[in-house]
């Protein structure tokens, strides 16, 4: 798409030299023929050049986008001369005619709607001081007017087409991402899952060493299934709900929506991060043994996800005094990373009821 936008700029800047040729021919070359065809060679060079050069990814920037709009202001401020004391008489069409455009144009689409209105800024800037120093030249702003409209106008649009573009190549990868889940998912489905399945069951009826076999074979069934059903995120983006599931074992239960929780991949790792810390706290606190459920869920904006465990509950002023110890598990590890993305923490717990860690991220809709 962005390619299709400079390909009609080389367009453009050949139609309208062809123009400002027609005219050049017509005037027989005004008052300083030499001076108006040397005009017209460097607007041809440079339209060869400016053509390539944009075609160019590595080339275009801000040097060539500065070099174009000083080649046509300096063809444009040329008309005074060129033309003369005909300038007035010759009507308000300026040497280069249209051609002057090409620059904003250029800009616009490589910077947007604010990046063109300067360039239409300049270019009639430009305009205006050959019309005030031009012998008896009427002072219209037809021409200005019309640089500022293309300028903004382009601007936006390439912005938009640009971003779009952006999202279908998106939306091409996690569909072709999807497939290559989908074709993994049944030949896995076939082989690897049914012989952890029958590993689990078999390591549980033989218990001992086995059923701790058993108990591994459960808990890699449950996170390969995840990896395998689990949609990609686009890029730059991850899905809360596929970290979520890798800290599913058989003594903590994880239950997300049937909906990606998509948020940026820092703020996904950093939430996943804390609920990891509060799972700790629950090992530490309850025994390695000890049942933990996580429940997450997507709310207006932001997400929420919640630990809760069936121990003893959180004595009151413990973690005061932890925190006066020097022991930052909570203070740090959870309430300080989501402090840092902008959320917020609350804790419910009473003394042999349990506690649940309420965790609250910003996370705006896709």
């Amino acid at each position: 798409m962005d390619f299709a936008f400079w390909r009609a700029i080389a367009v453009f800047r050949i139609a309208s030299l062809v123009y400002a040729t027609v005219l050049m021919v017509q005037h027989e070359g005004f008052a300083h023929p030499v001076a108006g065809w040397t005009v017209i060679a460097v607007m041809a060079l440079w339209t060869a050049a400016a053509t390539f050069c944009y075609s160019v990814d590595a080339v275009r920037g801000w040097p060539l986008l500065v070099i174009d709009m000083l080649v046509a202001v300096a063809c444009l401020l040329a008309t005074p001369y060129v033309q003369g004391e005909f300038q007035g008489e010759l009507g308000s069409m300026p040497v280069p005619a249209i051609w002057v455009a090409g620059p904003v144009l250029a800009w616009a689409v490589y910077g947007g709607r604010r990046l063109g209105g300067v360039a239409a800024a300049i270019v009639a800037g430009a305009d205006l001081w050959v019309r005030v120093n031009g012998p008896g030249t009427p002072i219209l702003i037809n021409g200005a007017v019309l640089l500022f409209m293309a300028g903004i106008v382009v601007g936006h649009v390439a912005r938009l087409a640009i971003r779009a573009e952006e999202r279908m190549q998106r939306a091409v990868e996690m569909e072709a991402a999807q497939r290559e889940r989908e074709r993994l998912a049944r030949g896995i489905h076939d082989s690897v899952l049914q012989v952890l399945a029958l590993v689990k069951r078999r390591g549980q009826e033989m218990g001992g060493e086995a059923a701790e076999l058993g108990r591994l074979a459960g808990e890699q069934e449950a996170a390969l299934r995840e990896l395998v059903t689990v949609r990609a995120a686009p890029t730059g983006s991850a899905d809360l709900r596929a970290l979520l599931m890798r800290l599913g074992s058989t003594q903590v239960t994880v239950s997300t929506p049937a909906t990606p929780l998509v948020m940026p991949t820092a703020t996904a790792e950093e939430t996943a991060a804390a609920v990891r810390a509060a799972l700790d706290n629950v090992r530490a606190h309850c025994g390695e043994q000890a049942r933990a459920w996580v429940f997450a869920e997507q709310g207006d904006g932001e997400v929420t996800v919640s630990v809760r465990d069936e121990g003893p509950g959180i004595a009151e002023g413990r973690l005061e005094r932890a925190h006066a110890d020097g022991r930052l598990g909570v203070a740090q590890s959870i309430k300080g990373r989501v402090a840092d993305l902008g959320g917020r923490v609350s804790i419910l717990s009473a003394p042999g009821e349990g506690t649940e860690v309420e965790i609250t991220v910003p996370a705006p809709l896709h």
